[in-house]
């Protein structure tokens, strides 16, 4: 980051040279605000869910990837894939084929999941936050089951880009 940060002083300042101190002043403020905007600005730009819809969950995972859920009111939908790509996968499904499951208030663990069907694939998009312990440990990602039989678990990373409106959701109840 120091040696990206004097590369980019320097690119502004370069065209100082030769301007007089008033001109100079003037381009350096400028300058200087275009380089906080610059600086200010994430170095890694995600997806939003389409207008009209609602993000129900989103986060970076373990292994670099997004996972994105959203309500779009017919249709829920599941994308999967690297930061400023296309998904590796996007999904509409309509919703009465999606389901959910709802922490019932009993056990240690409050969990809540969005399944989206395809196929004999299903995603189960999940937030899972351990209610007794002092730490409040948290599990997110999404179960990936074929054929009935569980195939992989992507968790989401503990970098604060954890977003999740799983409970209440108004989908019929996964069994």
């Amino acid at each position: 980051m120091a040696i990206d940060l004097q590369k980019r002083l320097e690119h502004v300042a370069s065209p100082l040279r030769g301007l007089s101190p008033i001109r100079a002043g003037f381009s350096s403020l400028i300058g200087l605000s275009t380089l906080v905007a610059m600086l200010s600005v994430p170095s890694v730009v995600y997806a939003d869910c389409d207008a009209g819809e609602q993000r129900l969950f989103f986060c970076n995972t373990v292994n670099n990837k997004v996972i994105q859920l959203c309500d779009a009111g017919a249709t829920i939908n599941y994308s999967f894939g690297r930061p400023n790509a296309p998904p590796e996968l996007a999904l509409r499904v309509p919703r009465h084929l999606a389901s959910t499951w709802q922490w019932q208030g009993v056990g240690r663990w409050m969990s809540y999941s969005v399944v989206v069907p395809n196929g004999d694939t299903r995603y189960q998009v999940f937030f899972s936050v351990d209610r007794l312990s002092e730490e409040h440990a948290i599990e997110a990602g999404v179960d990936v089951e074929v054929g009935g039989k569980h195939l992989v678990r992507v968790e989401c990373r503990d970098d604060g880009t954890l977003f999740q409106q799983l409970e209440g959701v108004d989908l019929p109840a996964d069994d």
